[in-house]
């Protein structure tokens, strides 16, 4: 046996959720444990805990008899994801007015410019995760840990929503520029530090967000695991 390095399951958990929240695993594909194994060139038993872990984060869908599948969020879990973050940004948003440094908001600067790039190429996958990021930002330097690691999961399952039933939208309509538009008005209060306009426009943001989803979608084609997690030869296991 020749040694070479393996992947780890964090690195097999970094992978399966980058391309779930990527959009690249549309939400009911079913993960066969075997397909997996072979893709990331690993044993069955290396994959089944990365799997609990993405259904603890409500990711993935276990079923017993019938495995996991990518988690399909229903009409009513994407109604109360959005409750939920309309409750809880708000406050966060406050949190980091109170907190943030120039540092902080030049992030924030940064991701909208980033998002506006990858709408105007036709990128609309990284976009949905830059706009995750610039709302990530904000609850990390808000230095509430409690809120922070609820809003963590609610992004993740934000980006399940809208890749179900998300509007499918051209990149250079008028709907498509509104949530950089949104984050633009969120920065701009931030600037001020006034927290109070900044709440507000951040729960308009969300409620326009949740808005423009569309609960009856097309079927998706169904991708191949083993064309998506092909293993990496200079990181995988040579016999």
């Amino acid at each position: 046996m020749i040694d070479a390095v393996l992947l780890t399951e964090n690195d097999i958990y970094e992978r399966m959720v980058e391309t779930i929240l990527d959009h690249r695993l549309p939400p009911g594909t079913k993960l066969v444990e075997d397909r997996l194994a072979t893709a990331f060139g690993v044993s069955r038993t290396r994959i089944r805990p990365v799997l609990v872990r993405l259904a603890n984060e409500q990711i993935v869908t276990l079923t017993p008899n019938r495995g996991a599948t990518v988690a399909q969020p229903t009409e009513a879990e994407a109604r109360e994801v959005f409750e939920v973050r309309r409750m809880i940004e708000p406050t966060l948003i406050s949190c980091f007015i109170a907190q943030a440094e120039a540092g902080d908001i030049a992030v924030l600067s940064e991701c909208i410019a980033q998002e506006e790039d990858a709408r105007n190429a036709g990128d609309m996958r990284r976009a949905i995760r830059l706009s995750g990021d610039f709302h990530l930002h904000i609850a990390n330097a808000a230095q509430h840990q409690t809120l922070g690691r609820i809003l963590r999961e609610l992004v993740s399952r934000t980006s399940l929503i809208l890749m179900t039933y998300g509007t499918k939208l051209q990149p250079q309509s008028e709907a498509s520029r509104c949530g950089c538009q949104e984050h633009r008005a969120l920065l701009d209060a931030i600037r001020l530090r006034d927290a109070r306009e900044a709440a507000r426009l951040m729960q308009e943001h969300l409620a326009q967000l949740e808005a423009q989803l569309q609960f009856k979608q097309a079927d998706d084609d169904v991708p191949d695991l083993l064309s998506l997690f092909g293993a990496e030869p200079a990181r995988v296991a040579v016999v």
